[in-house]
């Protein structure tokens, strides 16, 4: 399949796999559109910013950046999900797994429904390189979905990469953090989604 035909993800996450309040940030766009967003989200970074850690930047500052972001005329294919990971059986690298299939899933199934298409076949992942992707027993359960899991099927590749070398992962960083913003769940949810674009699930 073509350019026009892939999807990408970018996942990053939120706390720790395994520890209470751990959640995934995803950002999926069509391909041919990554582009477009990708230089929306650059051309709001200060110059002196290489590489954007949500951890690092105070609240305001990156509420700020996400609501220039909703207004730069980002692609409508675009959709911003935090999702939260509850599953704790497992060693580490096995729930970030299960947390990153699950996630991809319900954030495929929202990018079908917006975009009023039946299935999608041609998923690319890009995950932020660490302990727990980098580790065989991630890539054995990854493996094992890609083949027999439903709607997971339809991912063909799932690459963990450094954040330092994709902008939208960057911004899979900010969405994930967006969790700790979350005082009051339900008028939190609403602004996140109202405001900043992103869906808490």
């Amino acid at each position: 399949m073509g350019l026009n035909k892939k999807v990408l993800c970018f996942i990053d996450e939120h706390g720790t796999a395994g520890e209470p309040h751990f959640a995934l940030g995803a950002v999926m766009v069509w391909a041919r559109e990554c582009g477009k967003a990708d230089k929306a989200f650059s051309d709001l970074l200060p110059s002196s910013a290489n590489e954007v850690h949500a951890s690092k930047w105070e609240a305001h500052s990156l509420q700020l950046l996400l609501t220039r972001f909703q207004q730069a005329g980002v692609p409508a294919s675009l959709i911003l999900m935090n999702k939260a990971c509850g599953s704790r059986h497992g060693d580490r690298p096995q729930i970030y797994a299960h947390a990153l299939i699950d996630t991809v899933k319900t954030a495929i199934n929202r990018f079908q429904k917006a975009q009023r298409i039946h299935n999608i076949g041609n998923v690319e992942v890009i995950t932020d390189l660490n302990a727990q992707n980098a580790h065989a027993q991630f890539r054995q359960v990854i493996d094992a979905a890609m083949n027999a899991d439903g709607r997971f099927k339809a991912v063909n590749s799932v690459s963990p990469i450094d954040s330092s070398a994709s902008q939208m992962l960057q911004l899979a960083d900010l969405v994930a953090h967006s969790r700790s913003w979350l005082k009051k769940p339900d008028t939190d949810a609403k602004r996140l989604r109202e405001v900043f674009g992103i869906e808490i699930v």
